[in-house]
């Protein structure tokens, strides 16, 4: 059963009935990691910026630390699988968008796990992208409060139909919830909420703040983009290659950016005024490189999002900490990666019961100024691609994750794809190929991904599974996100029904009688199979009409068995019963033409064990 709230946030409100009494300075640090979505390292006006104005996340960067030589994937999933778990994307399961690859392997424990056994209260609000069934959701990965959205974006495929980032319905602790207002400004207010409690009842906590934004759709209160607006039209030669729809996009995304620093404000503001700040550690990072980067300021780097080139996957960190922690402000240049926050803020908390076969390591040695560098390391970046995001070395389908498809990290040196060599000390941009200047450089990294190679590629395969049936999630509903290596990921795809099929690799939990209804449109939306739907004008935007197709019949392969029905013009779904044994299936599906031809796979399945 749904259940609908609709709640205001007020920051007065939560500021004057924050608590007045700062934890002791026994307790173990407040720890709160914001992440932004496709922003990166020249988004910042620290960085450089000409255009953008980031007063709050600048402060945090000169009141805390620095990471200059920070990496992430070139991706959002992978990096936020190897922010939770510190290992590597290809270890840990979540290596791709969509797919049926964001399924973070559910044996391994989070970051949100290590604390809550340590006695944190653990919340999650906004983007989680590492699974939308059991046992992958936040709730079953280590978080007691989770306000989240399915898959990559708001909008996305199993997104509730038509949010559009106002007024949205979320995934509140297992069951949808209408919230007020812009969602990144619900994010924030109804953390900063659940923090005030979690104080109140003097026990830390550990916060993971994930924004959708600045991901597209660029949907963003309009008031945010007429600072922005004047701020290119003082910077001419800088946008004069841009046309009018990707300047009018750049001007949304940058605006999202003056919302999220807004906000940022927002948060720091309520650290310091209930007195939280003495005892809290604040993490700032982004995902991936920039998508936008590369079209007006990339901080002097070369590519964005999905590159393996630097400005594919080195972002800004910024982490402030109580002054007992560490040596503040101050500025790190070591060669850094996400996996090593887990160990990082762990050790900060006094937290030692950690996983033992991490890739991260801990970098709070550096923090204190106990050490000034770190024992020598190389980094691999790898994902697996989208279909469409070819790479030179291969025609097979990117989504297969493969050795070469890799970027090594050594010092100054960048072997990407196994092939071409970089050292951007001297040429920053990328430009000059040195392999063959620097052979015994080159034999050293190929030998370090070869035998990373070796240690991954027997597991990076293997298919993680969605449990059907089971006590926790049942009824429930697996869309096409979990096709394996197909992609259909977004609300705009359902719309222009792209004619695709896949495959979904599920778990059965018991035996026992199952139900199955295919739906070309959600639930929510009420849409029958065949029916084709106008263009919807929404607060920001407007979403695009949406493609019937001439459907008559609906065929489901369940392991060997196979049934079918015919289907009329007002149908909703094609629904299907079977006997299922415990254990993994496999289950396709179809929607066909008059003549029994396939059209497409059904988008949305839900499933009942009766």
């Amino acid at each position: 059963m749904k259940t609908f709230k609709f709640l205001i946030c007020s920051v007065a409100i939560v500021f004057t009935s924050c608590t007045s009494n700062p934890p002791e300075e026994s307790a173990p640090p407040n720890v709160i990691i914001v992440m932004t979505d496709d922003q990166g390292y020249g988004e910042f006006s620290f960085n450089g910026n000409p255009v953008t104005h980031t007063p709050h996340i600048d402060r945090l960067a000169k009141e805390g630390t620095r990471f200059t030589d920070f990496h992430v994937a070139p991706m959002c999933t992978p990096t936020r699988g190897q922010l939770l778990t510190g290992m590597d994307a290809f270890r840990n399961g979540a290596i791709n968008v969509s797919s049926g690859r964001t399924l973070l392997r559910p044996e391994l424990k989070t970051m949100a796990d290590v604390f809550k056994e340590n006695g944190y209260a653990t919340g999650l609000f906004g983007k989680w992208h590492l699974g939308d069934n059991y046992p992958f959701r936040p709730e079953d990965r280590g978080f007691e409060e989770a306000i989240w959205f399915p898959s990559s974006h708001i909008n996305s495929l199993p997104d509730y139909w038509d949010n559009d980032y106002f007024d949205d319905t979320y995934i509140h602790n297992g069951e949808r919830e209408a919230f007020e207002g812009y969602c990144t400004d619900v994010f924030f207010d109804e953390s900063i909420k659940w923090m005030e409690k979690s104080a109140d009842s003097k026990k830390s906590f550990f916060t993971y703040i994930a924004l959708n934004a600045a991901h597209w759709p660029h949907f963003v209160p309009d008031r945010y983009r007429d600072p922005i607006r004047e701020a290119i039209g003082k910077n001419p030669k800088l946008f004069k290659d841009l046309d009018d729809e990707k300047r009018k996009e750049l001007v949304s995304f940058l605006a999202m950016g003056a919302n999220i620093d807004n906000n940022m404000g927002k948060l720091l503001d309520f650290l310091d005024k209930s007195g939280l700040d003495e005892n809290t550690i604040v993490v700032f990072l982004t995902d991936n490189g920039s998508t936008f980067g590369k079209d007006y300021f990339n901080a002097g780097m070369k590519g964005g999002k999905t590159t393996l080139w630097e400005g594919g996957h080195r972002v800004p960190l910024l982490m402030k900490t109580p002054q007992h922690l560490s040596k503040l402000p101050s500025k790190i240049e070591e060669l850094c990666h996400v996996q090593d926050l887990l160990p990082t803020l762990s050790s900060m908390s006094g937290i030692t019961d950690i996983p033992k076969k991490l890739d991260g390591v801990d970098l709070s040695p550096l923090l204190r100024g106990e050490k000034e560098k770190l024992d020598d390391r190389m980094l691999v970046i790898n994902y697996s691609r989208m279909p469409m995001f070819r790479v030179n070395y291969t025609n097979e389908n990117p989504a297969i994750p493969m050795k070469d498809g890799a970027g090594v990290l050594w010092k100054n040196w960048r072997l990407l794809e196994n092939r071409e060599l970089y050292n951007i000390s001297t040429d920053p941009h990328q430009d000059n190929d040195v392999a063959a200047d620097n052979p015994e450089v080159v034999a050293k990294m190929r030998d370090h991904l070869d035998e990373w190679w070796d240690e991954v590629k027997d597991m990076v395969r293997e298919p993680q599974r969605v449990i059907i049936g089971s006590e926790y999630e049942n009824p429930m509903l697996v869309s096409a996100c979990e096709w394996l290596d197909v992609f259909v990921d977004q609300q705009i795809q359902t719309r222009y029904g792209p004619r695709k099929n896949g495959i979904w690799h599920l778990s059965v939990a018991e035996a026992g009688e199952y139900e199955f209804e295919l739906r070309r449109w959600p639930k929510e939306s009420d849409f029958s199979v065949r029916q084709g739907i106008p263009e919807k004008k929404v607060t920001d935007g407007t979403f695009v009409k949406g493609v019937g197709f001439p459907i008559y019949s609906a065929r489901i392969k369940i392991g060997g068995r196979e049934k079918s029905v015919k289907i009329s013009e007002t149908d909703v779904s094609a629904n299907f019963t079977f006997e299922l044994d415990k254990g993994n299936i496999e289950i396709q599906s179809w929607f066909n033409d008059q003549k029994e031809e396939p059209i497409l796979g059904a988008y949305y399945m839900y499933i009942n064990r009766k």
